[in-house]
């Protein structure tokens, strides 16, 4: 037995031995060097001490806020399938197409929905998404002690998905505001709402990302958040660790039509100045500049003498607008409006819209590679409208890979264009560096370098300027409004 224990004992030293010396002579391949340390660090990122950042009291926060988290379900008319009698409202034509069993009564069916909100004034004021109540006949609001009240719509902001209601009661509990611009990214956050009208659904998580652009308007700046979002959690609050809404649920990326952890919510601080305005007139003023503006690339950037791709690229603008005035000029480079650093393009509409109606602003562009300091006046914001093309003619097809032709006065009138300066693109080669600039069949060339294009014949004269290597800049009008784009040839 003993000699047996013994055995086994010198059989397993054996194996350790054999295995520490693999060990060691595999430890380069394992991540280890010769002296025993690894190659990668394994120092912890240092980090606030977790006392200072106390962890979230979700049960306590939960039972004080969802009192003020209501269900507003509606009723709209889908009015369907109504002939109409070309000779207006005859008796006798009644009398024939009801003989002959033609119906002239429009088919109405009530489509209800539901959604959510949250009380933001003691005296009935309910915060939730313009899309919950549009075209709403009937609103009614669910309070979390059950008691169902008739909603009277304030007023609605479109532009921003928001919506003002109004229900007649008081000392309603309600939930503070909070400050979106201060929102970290994987800092909790937790939704409050009536997902597939299941009220009052607590679900928590994190800020994914903010300033998110998802094409849902011209104000986009997302949160991003993957607390779980559901249908019928459209306008019920996010809510920070401090238990203050910090920006209103609005829409969820889903193929499935259920959340898979991606939600968006419109940031507080832009609902602030919204409610604000809807509170007392019931519709929103926004600020107008009077131009058209884009996003810097990388490669606009360098044609047009910038550091880097940050500030909105003026295309065009508009006649006797509050830019023109302030000679505001298309190839100018916004990079601050009143005293605030415009980073990416989508930040200049939002900072133009709040801006109060007649109000005197400094605007710094940057214009051939200077900065210039501009003083505008803001004007009151109305809504726009425009334009195509179509053609056959001269070559100038090249490097480029476009083939272009002049365009005659009588062919601007055809298509509509305000004057007949320019070059028609005809076609677009596949894989050429027009195609890849995003240059399509039907745009009409305007400028190139910052010179004015007349003909074909004076494009190609430009082009054979150009200095070798440079991005070429290029203006085009496509329906009815201009767009930079830049050509690496």
């Amino acid at each position: 037995m003993n000699r047996l224990t013994t055995r086994y004992r010198a059989a397993a030293v054996a194996v350790v031995v054999a295995a520490i010396a693999a060990i060691i002579g595999l430890a380069p391949h394992l991540g280890f060097t010769n002296t025993g340390a690894p190659l990668w660090s394994e120092r912890p990122v240092a980090v606030v001490p977790a006392a200072a950042v106390p962890a979230p009291n979700w049960v306590e926060l939960a039972k004080t806020l969802k009192p003020a988290v209501v269900n507003i379900s509606t009723k709209r008319v889908d009015e369907q399938g109504k002939m109409q009698n070309p000779f207006g409202d005859n008796e006798q034509f009644r009398e024939f197409f009801k003989q002959f069993g033609i119906p002239q009564e429009q088919q109405r069916h009530a489509v209800r929905s539901m959604g959510s909100g949250f009380v933001v004034n003691a005296d009935g004021y309910i915060v939730t998404n313009n899309h919950v109540v549009d075209g709403a006949t009937e609103i009614r609001v669910k309070m979390a002690d059950g008691r169902e009240v008739p909603g009277k719509v304030v007023g609605r902001d479109p532009k921003t998905d928001l919506a003002l209601l109004k229900v007649e009661a008081t000392g309603l509990p309600v939930i503070p505001f909070g400050d979106s611009s201060q929102l970290q990214v994987g800092e909790p956050v937790m939704a409050i709402g009536n997902p597939f009208g299941l009220e009052q659904t607590v679900t928590t998580g994190i800020v994914s990302a903010t300033g998110r652009v998802i094409g849902q308007g011209p104000y986009d700046d997302f949160i991003q958040t993957d607390a779980s979002i559901n249908p019928g959690n459209s306008g019920g609050p996010l809510i920070n660790s401090r238990g203050q809404v910090v920006g209103i649920n609005n829409a969820i990326f889903s193929q499935s039509g259920g959340s898979v952890g991606i939600g968006f919510a419109i940031p507080i601080n832009q609902v602030k100045p919204v409610v604000t305005q809807l509170a007392s007139s019931g519709k929103v003023t926004r600020g107008w500049l009077g131009v058209s503006i884009q996003q810097l690339t990388p490669e606009l950037a360098k044609g047009f003498q910038m550091s880097d791709s940050s500030g909105a690229l003026v295309a065009s603008v508009q006649p006797d607008s509050p830019a023109a005035k302030a000679g505001l000029k298309a190839g100018d480079v916004i990079t601050r409006f009143d005293g605030q650093t415009i980073a990416h393009s989508s930040d200049l509409p939002r900072l133009v819209a709040n801006a109060p109606v007649g109000r005197q602003v400094a605007l710094t562009v940057m214009r051939e590679g200077k900065p210039v300091t501009l003083n505008i006046s803001v004007a009151q914001m109305d809504e726009p409208g425009q334009v195509v093309a179509s053609a056959q003619g001269e070559e100038s097809k090249g490097a480029l890979g476009l083939t272009v032709e002049s365009i005659t006065p009588d062919k601007a009138k055809d298509m509509k264009l305000a004057n007949s300066h320019g070059v028609l693109v005809r076609d677009v080669r596949s894989g050429s560096p027009a195609e890849n600039a995003g240059i399509r069949a039907g745009d009409v060339i305007t400028e190139v370098d910052r010179q004015a294009v007349t003909d074909a014949a004076n494009l190609k004269r430009v082009l054979a300027k150009h200095p070798k290597g440079a991005p070429i800049v290029v203006m085009i009008q496509r329906d009815g409004a201009s767009l930079y784009v830049a050509l690496l040839a």
